[in-house]
């Protein structure tokens, strides 16, 4: 009996060392699931803030190009008022070269004539351009003012222009002064 007894000790002795090595393997098991789920946890958040960062960055890169192109932009039309103030001026010189040139006044139309070269060519290395239209273009809304329509001399002149009443002008590829003209109808 003291056997038995013996026995059935060894017996619960190795039934209770089994169930507390199936412990220690539940609760590693456990753990390593946890753990893996705090990876997953982390990898996704790791993944989300590097998505974070690169659009963050992409969106950087986009407002330094942007404020690049301004810079530039304003740059070159930096003096627009300047060139408008100056437009008038231009005019009244195609005036008086005009004018000059009906009267036969040599010295004073060769004087004229210099002062106004010097300041479209001073204008012009600022950017300055004329815009060129000449009768018998097409009449281009987007690029010509029409100040008045007339019937046209000939059908082929219907919606072209038939005179140029003011001269248009750009700063680089911007218009700053349309050019005034007569539609043919």
């Amino acid at each position: 009996m003291a056997k038995k007894m013996k026995d059935e000790e060894l017996k619960d002795t190795v039934s209770e060392e089994q169930q507390a090595e199936q412990k220690a393997a539940d609760t590693e098991n456990d753990q390593k699931q946890e753990n893996t789920q705090n990876e997953q946890g982390i990898e996704e958040e790791l993944k989300k803030e590097r998505d974070k960062f690169l659009r963050l960055f992409a969106e950087f890169e986009n407002y330094k190009k942007r404020t690049s192109k301004e810079r530039v932009e304003l740059f070159k039309t930096a003096g627009q008022d300047i060139m408008v103030a100056m437009l008038p001026i231009l005019d009244d010189f195609d005036r008086a070269l005009t004018e000059l040139s009906k009267k036969e006044e040599g010295e004073t139309l060769t004087g004229v004539t210099l002062i106004s070269n010097k300041l479209k060519d001073t204008l012009r290395s600022k950017g300055l351009g004329v815009l060129e239209v000449n009768e018998g273009d097409a009449f281009d809304a987007e690029i010509h003012e029409a100040v008045t329509q007339i019937p046209a001399p000939s059908d082929d002149l219907k919606g072209k222009v038939i005179d140029v009443i003011e001269k248009g002008y750009k700063l680089g590829d911007r218009i700053i002064r349309h050019p005034k003209v007569v539609v043919g109808k």
